[in-house]
């Protein structure tokens, strides 16, 4: 099939071809230049293209963007490096045509119509279709070359629709030979429709016809859409007074409708012509065809434009309005069944967010915890957390820990801040540890003072034995922290005392949990009058201890009076790894 320049140019303009006044002006789409680029590597090569890039060629588009000049340049590049002509160029293009043959459009092409006239009528369908690809790239493209074309079909001409087809397109006897023989199909009518008014009506529920003048006739107004439509009883109205058209972008005029015949007709009735009471309804949207008749009247079968359930009741509608043959009903409930589908996989999906995100929640209500556990008893911190006010309580018995570093004011003198703070920080790690071996609560640490008790929030028998194994493993553990003055292992003084005590929440900003009364002084001074490396106990605690720790005499100590106070060597039944909560 040989087609000329200019034709193939304007048939071509809907297929992604370029147009003659495109031409002249050089502007073209990007996805032309793409497609130009491609054609020359695929069927002469990449060394041929480079060439043309060589020739200040530009060589990357963007596929919505309009170049000036560059589609033109291109083509004439094009022939002068390959020596053929410009028709050869665009037949070779034509045939190439990303549109159609790249991207499967061809066979879009092929099912159009059975000839040429259909082929030309229905080619609407494939330019809507691109233009949702290629927006604007395709905007009107159609349209001008359909007007153009539509006196062929349509209107009374003097030549015969073989010698227009000719005109445009010549066939070759080397391609369909000579000897072709042409088969047509020849419809057969009936004489009579065996169909009364009623069945008619029944079904197609919603249809138009008016005449040329626009007037709707009352006979061709079907019952559906009077019901819908309040005013079309009228035989005197006019079909423009109570519609618009939608699509194709048309005014509602005889010739414009006849001119798009074959198109889809999407019509919307004006509010402004609805009564008062039915202005808050939606407006009513059809979608159907015109169809000439010999009567010089045309029918418009359309069906309302409804997609969901929502929608059909919006209008006061019901399924047994539409037509069963209608593919409205079918669209309605498929769309209902995608909409719970949605619904569904919505559900799922943000359970699946929900999973994701109180795993989340649990992570950092973790962490929460944590540091508020490291603030706070826990026993307290879960009172706190339901909301309930925590008294100041009062146990009857309790063990005290304080302890010390040796020469720590002589450490402070010599070393740089960030070297005391890196080895308190190292002991007191280390120190947290142990605490959480032996269930010691640590109240809290002020320099290289250290604060212990057991038996309080949560009062337990073994508190004495806790807080004494806790200390001989702080001795241990501060050995294995280096004095940053002397390199030689550190070494601290602990003190312990048993007794009464006093204990709540202090303060709303930070709020800490305090002892009292007289047992923290006493376990205090068990502390700054003890020796490096001993646990110091005063009488009360010596006495608490069963049997199964090693402990000698220290001798008098001025307190409230003189007072024997004693030295804890060791647990007789437990080694250091056991103290040491180490496997």
């Amino acid at each position: 099939m040989t087609w000329g320049c200019q034709d193939i140019q304007e048939l071509g303009a809907p297929l992604g071809l370029p147009r003659p006044e495109d031409s002249c002006r050089g502007n073209m789409h990007g996805f032309i230049n793409t497609c130009l680029q491609s054609l020359v590597i695929e069927k002469f090569r990449d060394e041929t293209w480079e060439k043309l890039k060589a020739s200040e060629v530009q060589d990357a588009f963007v596929m919505d963007t309009v170049y000036d000049d560059i589609s033109i340049k291109l083509i004439q590049e094009a022939c002068k490096d390959l020596g053929v002509s410009v028709e050869a160029i665009l037949k070779l293009f034509g045939d190439y045509c990303f549109v159609s043959k790249k991207s499967g459009y061809d066979k879009m092409l092929w099912t159009l119509g059975g000839n040429f006239t259909e082929f030309i009528e229905n080619l609407d369908a494939l330019h809507s279709y691109l233009a949702l690809s290629y927006g604007k790239a395709f905007e009107a493209a159609f349209l001008r070359m359909k007007e153009k074309y539509w006196s062929i079909f349509v209107l009374p001409v003097k030549k015969s629709r073989w010698e227009v087809m000719r005109s445009i397109v010549m066939f070759g006897k080397d391609e369909l030979g000579s000897q072709s023989t042409m088969y047509i199909f020849v419809l057969l009518y009936p004489e009579r429709l065996w169909m009364e008014e009623k069945t008619f009506c029944n079904a197609f529920p919603f249809y138009i016809v008016f005449d040329e003048s626009l007037r709707a006739k009352q006979d061709g107004v079907n019952v559906n859409i009077q019901k819908y439509v309040p005013g079309l009883q009228n035989q005197k109205i006019r079909l423009d007074k109570y519609f618009s058209i939608i699509h194709p972008q048309v005014t509602v005029k005889i010739f414009s409708i006849c001119k798009f015949i074959n198109s889809q007709f999407f019509m919307k009735t004006r509010k402004a012509m609805m009564p008062e009471a039915w202005k808050h309804q939606p407006t009513l949207k059809l979608r159907g065809q015109m169809i000439w008749m010999e009567s010089t009247c045309i029918i418009y079968m359309c069906s309302p434009k409804l997609c969901s359930l929502k929608e059909l009741e919006e209008h006061q509608m019901h399924l047994s309005d539409l037509s069963p043959h209608d593919t409205t009903r079918d669209l309605i409930l498929l769309n209902q069944q995608l909409a719970e589908v949605e619904l569904s996989t919505q559900l799922e999906r943000k359970k699946e967010e929900l999973r994701v995100l109180t795993k989340q929640w649990a992570i950092e209500k973790k962490k929460t915890e944590t540091l508020l556990y490291a603030m706070l008893p826990k026993h307290v911190a879960n009172q706190l957390k339901e909301g309930k006010k925590m008294a100041a309580g009062k146990f009857k018995t309790c063990t005290i820990l304080f302890s010390d570093v040796v020469t720590f004011k002589n450490i402070c003198a010599s070393c740089e801040p960030i070297q005391i703070v890196n080895m308190l920080n190292s002991m007191y790690s280390k120190f947290d540890r142990l605490a959480g071996v032996h269930e010691v609560y640590k109240v809290e640490t002020i320099g290289d003072a250290f604060m212990a008790i057991g038996g309080v929030p949560v009062p337990i028998r073994s508190h004495i034995q806790r807080v004494v194994n806790f200390a001989l493993g702080m001795i241990i553990s501060a050995k294995e922290v280096t004095n940053t003055v002397t390199g030689e292992p550190s070494q601290i003084r602990v003190g312990i005392h048993t007794g009464p005590g006093l204990a709540g929440i202090v303060g709303d900003k930070m709020p800490r949990y305090c002892l009292f009364r007289d047992t923290v002084s006493t376990a205090s001074r068990m502390e700054s009058h003890g020796l490096p490396d001993k646990v110091h106990l005063s009488p009360t605690a010596y006495r608490a201890l069963e049997n199964v720790f090693e402990i000698i005499e220290r001798g008098e100590i001025e307190g409230k009076g003189k007072v024997t106070t004693y030295f804890l060597i060791r647990n007789l039944n437990a080694a250091g790894d056991k103290i040491m909560g180490r496997p």
